[in-house]
């Protein structure tokens, strides 16, 4: 019988230019759906999990085709409500080299920011579930969400189930200050926390050490201290902390810090994979379902970080916002089999 786990947010419209080109010279987009916890969903569900995902979306055709990009990968929409006039939007042109990637956001007022706490029945949501997962981009959208979310978060610790938290950050969506009056009190609720190097700082008012992402630079024991701090004021019993060093657009290191009560009592990095880039997008989420993965399914915490980084890493290479790739993909690249050779 399959886990049942259970994600909370939007899934977006994604318009992306072909290829490498600009908006200002592309005649038409690539259609895709996407968004931070559906992109979990997705991923958990290839993993063989029974995977709910919860939304609200427009009755009209454009939602159905979001609610049918889920349902292709096996996700359960059973708690997806309809309603509302539109779908959030996000556009994409994708950078390369020393030219970065854009992001333009069309979603306000989108279908997702009038879902009600009382739409849903929680007790029934998380009835048998072992895992909830959020992100900082939900409770971004308005207090009508970060009501939702809040009551979300109560019922699942009511039901026994295990909580992350993505924290998430989003410049686009709303301040610092903003965030951290948020998310802080929502962390009373979380078992898991992952961030990457800017999160804790702008989510949760928590700085690494000497970092500068942008020159692709970063301090190891800064983020070893982050992680121990996060744990210890917030008491998670796990933190992630992914590490991007950003050569260029094209070339990134990956990797990630873990610290936990079982394995990683003291932060543990991963081993680091040197990325060509095709889609970055997607790739915190890819490592957010690698790591509930591998928290559900491994022997040891050790082993769930390194499928979480294998797993992200993997998803980078893919165009797209999901995650499409398998459990034994993962398991090989994580086993050390990193060479990208032809399999025939």
């Amino acid at each position: 019988m399959s886990e049942k786990v259970v994600t909370i947010g939007e899934i977006m419209l994604r318009l992306s230019t072909p290829g490498y080109s600009r908006f200002v010279q592309s005649q038409q987009f690539d259609i895709n759906f996407g968004g931070g916890e559906a992109n979990v969903a997705v991923a958990l569900s290839n993993y063989g999990f029974d995977s709910y995902f919860i939304s609200r979306l427009p009755k009209h055709e454009i939602g159905q085709s979001a609610v049918n990009s889920l349902r292709r990968y096996g996700v359960k929409t059973d708690y997806i409500v309809r309603g509302g006039d539109r779908i959030g939007i996000y556009f994409l042109e994708t950078g390369a080299s020393q030219r970065g990637s854009k992001v333009i956001y069309d979603r306000a007022n989108s279908a997702v920011n009038e879902l009600a706490e009382d739409e849903l029945d929680w007790e029934k949501v998380f009835k048998d579930a072992r895992w909830f997962h959020w992100t900082g981009i939900t409770p971004a959208l308005g207090e009508k969400a970060q009501k939702t979310l809040k009551t979300a978060c109560a019922a699942a610790k009511k039901n026994g189930v295990m909580v992350s938290a993505d924290l998430n950050y989003r410049a686009k969506l709303w301040t610092t200050q903003k965030a951290q009056s948020v998310m802080t009190p929502l962390m009373e609720y979380v078992d898991v926390c992952i961030a990457n190097e800017e999160d804790a700082e702008k989510s949760l008012g928590m700085k690494a050490g000497i970092t500068n992402v942008d020159e692709g630079t970063l301090d190891q024991e800064g983020y070893f201290e982050l992680a121990m701090k996060l744990k210890e004021k917030f008491h998670f019993k796990t933190v992630a902390i992914t590490l991007r060093e950003s050569y260029s657009a094209s070339q990134n290191g990956w990797s990630a810090i873990m610290h936990d009560d079982k394995d990683c009592k003291e932060p543990r990095r991963s081993k680091k994979y040197d990325v060509f880039i095709v889609d970055r997008v997607g790739g915190g989420d890819s490592f957010a379902s690698g790591l509930i993965y591998g928290l559900l399914r491994k022997s040891s915490t050790r082993e769930a970080l390194e499928f979480a980084v294998a797993a992200s890493c993997l998803k980078q290479t893919i165009p797209g916002d999901f995650n499409l790739v398998s459990v034994d993909e993962v398991e090989k690249l994580a086993g050390g089999s990193a060479s990208g050779r032809v399999e025939r």
